[in-house]
């Protein structure tokens, strides 16, 4: 048994990461991952100390694994880890007083400054003894050998060269590593890190509304979709390389204060009105939009989806229409005036006249076990991907509450966030348990707002998946409103390498950019007031589509491990502030890509290229071959690369660089997210 860590123990472990609000909650990975884990290590005077990783997975089996030490600053350990199934794993830090390095260091230096044979003797018998207790522990049959026949040469006679050599040798090193001999072994509490399915940190999303693709009829009028209609309409979504469908509400939408056409208050015989006014005489939560299908026909499309590679997502919305079942059978759910009337929802200036936002502290319980209900119903149906809407007007402690309850037993369901909120409520919701979040990416582009953004996004990687949409219903940013055709490529480019999970609204490969007034975000004849077809196939043919380059960021993400990463990016400096670099690596196979991003949507841009090669893994000098997937060309960098990119032809280059060699690896697993961690 090692002693346990005391508040001032003989080998302080201080600073260790991931660790999350005190060690309270679990951080985040998938299965695959290469998981960094860093602490740091010290004692008093000059002997050395070394660390080992201690990995428990949820079968029970512990592994253990080695630190490495920084070389410029020693006090700094590192080690890795890659979950290979889901659930709670834990890990833990031994720290250890390390004799033999001790001994080598002192004798190392002692033969460097050339003393003899009777000044060593001593040293040299006292490795013998180390290195005999060496042997004795070690479980390898290899390190105990190797151990012995260091033991046997330093206790033999002759010149001190030839009797330390075994053990000073690069290969007693590496078994030393394997199978050290510790003293003093002091152990921090386990901290935990909760594992899921890959598809948690890499996705791409396209969000669609099935009422709209229905088509036209015959005068023109468009025609509300159905379930099968839908169906229909995901084949062209799977030829873009999206793996994940998400759907805003499907349930029946209300028909007190309906909004009509872009938000009106005097909707139309028509007016299909708001999805997210949930509830009707037809149902609430539970329930299917009569005009989309049964449950049956929900059921049928998500067959289909699964039949072509698509997860289907779908919206939980936790709000209700005025004529929603709740508001008769469980008012306590809601804020009820003095008037006696249900407060409706306002995010003023906006109302929401449409809407009762539910009241978390009138009757908790009984909200709590209703919103498990619905969600294990919708998990009964075949959906394992909810979008959850503006989960931070609702209580974390709700959140986690719920999260951690429904993966009890459905430990592969992703939540993700839409919480366009202040960061400390972004990631706190993020530490509850949603497996992804939505970000402000949108609002970010200028290269400072991204060199910011993207380092906040590192800093907090053990707990947040930044999921990055470019548009959404009713996010319609300006630079796209008036950076014409480009600034949609640029975006995705962006999106779709910045971060493993990203996602776009239908619409946007139509480069869809009128507002409904100057100044706004919201689209102009909005598709959450009424129904919106689309002829994607006549714009694909005319060339006036984008679909192709969004298509081929999807391929490229699916052929390059690396971009399926978040902890390992790294910037690049670029002298020209309308171009920014970064690259990313894969630590489990070596895969590096980088990625060089033209941010002006007008104009080409010219610029030096400075690559850092130490954070993708290159020789301390000369020339490599990089080849461009966007363009399809090969050249040959080094240092420095100019490159040229014009929002005309190509704004991003893409490129795959040469595998990084097995032993660099580890260190690329951590070396960025180390940059900025808190």
């Amino acid at each position: 048994m090692h002693a346990p860590l005391d508040p001032v123990p003989r080998i302080g472990i201080d600073d260790v990461r991931p660790t999350i609000s005190l060690g309270a909650l679990p951080a985040k990975a998938v299965v695959g991952e290469m998981v960094p884990v860093y602490a740091l290590v010290w004692r008093e005077g000059h002997d050395c100390v070394n660390a080992t990783l201690q990995v428990t997975g949820p079968d029970g089996v512990t592994t253990a694994y080695p630190m490495e030490a920084e070389e410029l600053n020693p006090d700094k350990h590192h080690g890795v880890f890659v979950p290979d199934q889901e659930g709670d794993w834990t890990f833990s830090i031994e720290a250890w007083s390390d004799p033999i390095a001790t001994w080598r260091n002192a004798v190392t230096k002692k033969m460097g400054a050339g003393q003899g044979a009777e000044e060593l003797d001593n040293d040299l018998h006292h490795g013998a003894e180390l290195f005999e207790r060496a042997a004795a522990a070690a479980g390898d049959h290899a390190a105990t050998n190797r151990f012995k026949a260091a033991a046997d040469a330093l206790a033999a006679e002759g010149h001190p060269y030839d009797r330390s050599l075994i053990a000073l040798d690069d290969q007693t090193a590496r078994l030393l590593a394997q199978e050290p001999l510790r003293e003093l072994v002091v152990s921090t509490q386990p901290r935990r890190v909760h594992v899921m399915r890959k598809k948690a940190l890499f996705s791409s999303w396209y969000e669609l509304f099935p009422r709209s693709t229905g088509g036209w009829d015959d005068t023109g009028k468009p025609v509300h979709g159905t379930f099968q209609t839908t169906a229909e309409a995901l084949p062209r979504v799977r030829e873009m390389g999206f793996d994940t469908v998400y759907f805003p509400p499907i349930h029946p939408i209300g028909e007190i204060n309906r909004k009509g056409s872009n938000n009106t208050l005097t909707p139309g015989p028509d007016d299909v009105g708001s999805p997210w006014a949930i509830g009707s005489k037809d149902g609430g939560h539970d329930a299917t939009h009569p005009r989309l299908g049964t449950i049956e026909d929900f059921e049928a499309l998500v067959a289909r989806a699964e039949e072509l590679g698509l997860e289907v997502a779908i919206d939980l919305a936790l709000q209700a229409a005025p004529d929603h079942p709740w508001a008769e059978s469980h008012p306590e759910f809601f804020t009820v005036l003095p008037d006696g009337t249900i407060a409706y929802a306002e995010n003023p200036p906006k109302k929401y006249q449409d809407i009762y936002p539910l009241n978390f502290d009138n009757a908790p319980q009984a909200i709590y076990h209703e919103i498990l209900r619905v969600v294990e119903f919708w998990i009964g149906h075949g959906v394992h991907t909810f979008r959850v809407d503006n989960p931070h007007t609702k209580p974390a402690n709700f959140w986690h509450w719920l999260i951690s309850t429904v993966h009890e037993d459905h430990p592969e369901v992703i939540f993700l966030a839409e919480a366009f909120t202040r960061p400390t409520r972004l990631f706190g919701l993020a530490k509850a348990g949603f497996t992804q979040s939505y970000t402000y990416f949108t609002w970010k582009t200028t290269k400072v707002e991204l060199t910011e953004f993207i380092e906040q996004t590192l800093a907090e990687a053990d707990i947040s998946r930044p999921n990055m949409f470019v548009n959404t219903p009713d996010i319609l940013h300006e630079s796209l409103q008036y950076g014409g055709r480009a600034a949609f490529a640029i975006r995705a480019a962006l999106a779709a390498t910045i971060s493993p999970l990203w996602g776009m609204y239908s619409g946007f490969e139509l480069y869809e950019h009128q507002a409904v007034a100057p100044g706004s975000e919201e689209y102009l004849n909005s598709e959450k007031y009424e129904l919106r077809p689309r002829d994607f196939a006549g714009a694909l043919a005319s060339g006036d589509s984008l679909e192709p380059f969004i298509a081929l960021l999807n391929w490229i993400r699916g052929e390059h491990p690396a971009l399926q990463q978040l902890r390992t990016l790294h910037l690049h400096e670029v002298d020209n502030d309308q171009i920014i670099a970064f690259s990313k690596v894969d630590p489990v196979t070596g895969d590096a890509v980088l990625a060089v991003i033209n941010l002006d949507p007008r104009n080409a841009q010219e610029a030096t290229l400075t690559i850092d090669r130490q954070a993708v893994g290159l020789d301390e000098s000369g020339e490599f071959p990089v080849y461009d997937m966007v363009t399809g060309s090969h050249w040959t960098w080094s240092d420095r690369a100019f490159v040229r990119l014009s929002p005309q032809s190509d704004v991003a280059h893409i490129v795959a660089l040469p595998e990084v060699p097995a032993e660099r690896r580890a260190r690329l697993a951590y070396r960025s997210i180390d940059d900025y961690r808190a």
